[in-house]
């Protein structure tokens, strides 16, 4: 019975060490996502520990899980460097995305939930119809990416693959790092809320083609505002 409350106490010890990795996890993205850790930064163990807020032991699980990721290196005895985005990061973040979209896109198209296409469409035309008639506020800017999320995650989803949302997750972080330096204007967010309506027309029609069409439009036209080119 002593053994096996021995094993059941170390047990309840390691959880609350995993939570807090997980913590430092979060809270290293949050840093870089605020600005607080400018993208392609070098910084020490100990300053990024003062930054999140975080101790030394959690705050190394946490650096190995990102830089297994991509987000930064690792350099012994020296500091840590996040990744600065680029034009191959912004290439392989979109690549990345089409593969696994293109795959979901036909089925979200011919069996996606129309009750949830339908919630998803309107939210688009609302915000289209605010921006076109009074400009674009600050306080629209979580709609907008509430909507970029609520759509992809839901094309992701209808292949119910919980390998491929995990790994589409970790991607989104890429997009994010991607969007730090991005000016959203209204034209832009007009374009790409348009763009993603006419995903979802296609998918209200039950058109799997014109949905891949429209899904490679957007991709590529997004790719490009990354870039700068439009």
């Amino acid at each position: 019975m002593a053994k096996r409350t021995k094993n059941s106490n170390r047990s309840e010890d390691a959880a609350p060490a995993r939570r807090l990795s997980d913590e430092a996890y979060e809270r290293i993205l949050e840093a870089l996502f605020e600005r607080r850790v400018p993208a392609g930064a070098f910084v020490s163990q100990s300053e990024l520990s003062e930054i999140v807020d975080v101790p030394v032991a959690p705050l190394r699980d946490a650096l190995r899980m990102l830089e297994a990721e991509g987000i930064l290196k690792i350099h012994p005895r020296s500091g840590i460097q996040f990744v600065r985005p680029g034009l191959e990061l912004t290439r392989s973040t979109y690549q990345f995305r089409s593969i696994l979209e293109r795959a979901a896109i036909q089925i979200f198209a011919e069996q996606g939930d129309e009750a949830e296409i339908d919630a998803i469409h309107d939210r688009h035309t609302a915000l289209i119809a605010t921006i076109e008639k009074d400009g674009l506020r600050p306080e629209q800017f979580k709609e907008v990416e509430a909507l970029e999320r609520m759509l992809h995650n839901a094309v992701i989803a209808s292949l119910r693959n919980p390998l491929i949302e995990t790994s589409y997750r970790r991607m989104h972080n890429y997009l994010r790092l991607l969007r730090l330096d991005r000016k959203l204007t209204a034209p832009v967010v007009l374009r790409t809320l348009r763009e993603h309506l006419d995903i979802l027309l296609a998918c209200k029609a039950r058109d799997a083609e014109a949905a891949k069409a429209a899904l490679d439009a957007h991709f590529q036209a997004a790719m490009q505002r990354s870039l700068g080119f439009i």
